[in-house]
C-alpha cells in the first residue's frame, strides 16, 4: 500500500521546512521614515541584492533562498512592465503585485513537492506617509498589511521587539539607521553584539520627494555619513547619487505618461 500522510501533517511539515529555511537567512528591515520607506539588510555582497526596484514607486525586499526570491523579483518586474505598458503607469500598484505574488506562493506551497523558502515585502511609497503601503508575504501565500516597520529573517522577533520600542512616526533616515543597524548586529541567542560596517550593509530608500523613479540605493560616503551622524534630524539629500541611474540611461523607464514607450 502507498505511504499515507494526512493533509494536516503534510501542510505542517511543509510550513516547518519553509520557516527553518527562512530563519537561517540574514534579517531584512523595512521601516517607514519621514521622507518615505527605508530598507536595511545585512548583505556584504555587492552583486546579489536582497532589496530591488520593481517599478516607479514600488520596491521589493526578501529573505531566504536567493534563486527562489530572485525568480519572484523578475516575475514582478515583468508583471509591472506589462501592466504599465498595456494600461497606465498608475495601474501598477503594490496591492496588485502582492496579490499576484500571493497566488504564486500559495500554488507552490500546496501543489509542488517543496515550498519556497522565502519571505518577501512589497512596498509602495505614497505622496504622504498615510499613502505608504507595505505588504508582507510568507511562504504559503499569506498577505499582511503592515504599518511602521517589518522585520524578516533570522532573529525577526527580537528585532521587531526592538523596533517597537524605539521607532516613532516621522523619524529621519539617520535616526532610523541608528536604530536598525544595532538591531541587525545583535545576537538573537544573547551573545556579544557585532558592529556592522557600511560594507556589510545593503541600504535603499523609496523617497517620496524624488521625481518619477523614487527608488534609490544609499551607499558609499553617503551611508557612512548617515551612520556616523550625531544629528538625528540629518537626512539623505534629494539629489541622485552614483548608484542611481538616470531615466535617460534606462530604456525600461523611457515611457510617457500614458504608459507607452518614449
Amino acid at each position: 500500500m502507498p505511504f499515507y500522510v494526512s493533509p494536516e501533517q503534510l501542510m505542517k511539515d511543509r510550513a516547518d521546512f519553509a520557516r527553518k529555511g527562512i530563519a537561517r537567512g540574514r534579517a531584512v528591515l523595512v521601516v517607514q521614515y519621514d521622507a518615505g520607506i527605508a530598507f536595511v539588510a545585512e548583505n556584504p555582497s555587492r552583486a546579489l541584492h536582497k532589496v530591488s526596484e520593481i517599478y516607479d514607486r514600488i520596491a521589493f525586499a526578501a529573505v531566504g533562498k536567493y534563486p527562489e526570491f530572485e525568480n519572484l523579483r523578475v516575475a514582478g518586474v515583468r508583471y509591472a512592465d506589462l501592466r504599465g505598458y498595456s494600461y497606465d503607469r498608475s495601474d501598477v500598484t503594490a496591492r496588485g503585485l502582492a496579490n499576484a505574488y500571493a497566488q504564486t506562493l500559495g500554488t507552490v506551497f500546496t501543489q509542488e513537492s517543496k515550498p519556497y523558502e522565502v519571505e518577501i515585502v512589497v512596498a509602495e511609497v505614497g505622496d504622504t506617509a498615510d499613502g505608504d503601503q507595505v505588504y508582507r508575504l510568507t511562504y504559503d501565500g499569506s498577505v499582511a498589511d503592515e504599518h511602521g516597520f517589518v522585520a524578516m529573517g533570522g532573529g525577526a522577533e527580537q528585532i521587531e521587539a526592538g523596533l517597537r520600542e524605539g521607532w516613532r512616526p516621522g523619524m529621519h533616515l539617520a535616526a532610523v539607521l541608528g536604530l536598525a543597524v544595532p538591531l541587525l548586529g545583535a545576537d538573537p541567542a544573547g551573545g556579544e553584539a557585532r558592529t556592522l560596517s557600511p560594507d556589510q550593509l545593503e541600504v535603499a530608500v523609496l523617497d517620496r520627494h524624488r521625481p518619477r523613479r523614487r527608488f534609490r540605493r544609499v551607499q558609499g560616503e553617503l551611508l557612512e555619513r548617515l551612520l556616523s551622524s550625531d544629528d538625528p534630524t540629518e537626512d539623505a539629500p534629494a539629489g541622485d547619487d552614483d548608484s542611481a541611474r538616470s531615466e535617460s540611461t534606462n530604456p525600461q523607464t523611457q515611457r510617457d505618461e500614458d504608459g507607452r514607450p518614449g
